[in-house]
């Protein structure tokens, strides 16, 4: 049983690793993605995806960007693994939600 309880945590260990290091390698794909398109200027705040996501090669995205008093929330596709494909693709599904900042100090 002791060895069970450890192959389990070990396993979701091992998960949890390739989960968080799916998503750094994405929010690089779709900062990169933006510097390519001319909008260098636009950050990335955070990536999120679906839980079992890891374990395909087609993802949904949700990307949080600004931009000054502006942020937006954006669908994106990810076709290939940001960790073992060498090529991913990403496209623009829609805007999810776009909000405004006026008369704010930066």
């Amino acid at each position: 049983m002791g060895r069970l309880f450890s192959l389990i945590v070990i396993a979701g260990l091992a998960y949890g690793g390739l989960y968080l290091a799916d998503g750094m390698a994405l929010k690089q794909d779709v900062a990169q993605a933006l510097d390519d398109m001319g909008l260098n200027a636009v950050d990335v705040d955070g990536v999120g995806f679906d839980l079992l996501a890891p374990l395909g090669t087609e993802a949904n995205v949700t990307a949080d960007v600004h931009y000054r008093g502006a942020a937006a929330s954006i669908d994106l596709t990810a076709h290939g693994h940001p960790l073992f494909s060498e090529e991913v693709q990403l496209e623009l599904g829609g805007l999810q939600a776009l909000r405004l900042t006026i008369g704010g100090g930066q």
